[in-house]
């Protein structure tokens, strides 16, 4: 059996993790889901397609990762199920897939409209359980069946294929003269400030501010300052990062998702 991945914000104390894995397990028996994370703030698409982003790729194909963190359940968004890589999706369409669409380009997906894989009665209010579950489990069911090359036409058992799904803008990062210009696009529970610099353009000697707070050298570990000190450095995602060694670099300086940082670069040697 392939393996599904759960991320929610739905939390443990309410039972609806458990409903949803209720409904695969009745489903898929034996199947293996591993729990990714039920912690993203409620209704927060952009923080749920980042912690995607960051496990989506690490897993065997065939593997299907569901995501619920649906603000519009019961309105008209559809949704989705998708395959990239030889890894499977089902989501709802509201962007959470934006950056697994930008990191596999051939990726395929459809609009979820067979429903005979739901549960029913649908629940205008519980998709995860009634649409998103039951669909996550037909698609698992199918994969363990399927050759790696034919993951993606399984898709075709769950309705029509589109071309538009939503996604919101990924943002930029810009080489200058002499610095870089870039934005915090993940805040992590460290009060780590993710930027959207990737770390190669980062030569040793840099300086990084966010907005308008003090200048951060560039390191190679948190080691490599004092407690409590401002830094940066290369995370383990090949961005660079602002952070407080034992502190929380959000909480120091005020930053959000979204604030501007500004990588100043040393000046070219015999300049």
């Amino acid at each position: 059996m392939p393996r599904i991945t759960l991320l929610t914000d739905f939390g443990t104390a309410d039972g609806y993790v458990a409903a949803m894995k209720g409904v695969i397990a009745a489903r898929a028996p034996g199947v293996a889901i591993d729990d990714a994370s039920h912690e993203i703030s409620p209704g927060d698409v952009r923080a749920a397609a980042w912690a995607l982003s960051r496990y989506w790729h690490l897993y065997p194909e065939g593997t299907v990762h569901l995501v619920v963190v649906d603000p519009g359940v019961g309105s008209a968004r559809r949704p989705l199920a998708a395959e990239a890589r030889g890894r499977l999706f089902v989501a709802p369409d509201n962007g959470v897939l934006t950056r697994v669409l930008a990191e596999a380009e051939d990726a395929r997906v459809v609009a979820i409209e067979a429903s005979e894989h739901f549960r029913t009665p649908v629940s205008a209010t519980f998709h995860g359980r009634d649409v998103f579950a039951p669909a996550t489990a037909a698609l698992a069911l199918r994969a363990a069946a399927a050759p790696p090359a034919g993951y993606g036409a399984l898709l075709e058992a769950f309705g029509p294929a589109i071309t538009d799904p939503v996604r919101f803008p990924l943002p930029r990062p810009q080489r200058l003269p002499g610095r870089l210009l870039g934005e915090v696009v993940h805040v992590d529970r460290f009060g780590n400030l993710v930027t959207d610099v990737p770390g190669e353009w980062v030569p040793a000697g840099a300086t990084v501010r966010v907005g308008d707070g003090p200048a951060a050298r560039v390191v190679r570990t948190y080691a490599d300052v004092a407690p409590g000190e401002l830094l940066a450095l290369v995370g383990s995602a090949d961005l660079l990062e602002v952070s407080v060694r034992d502190g929380s670099a959000a909480a120091a300086l005020g930053a959000r998702r979204g604030s501007e940082v500004e990588v100043t670069l040393p000046a070219p040697a015999g300049a």
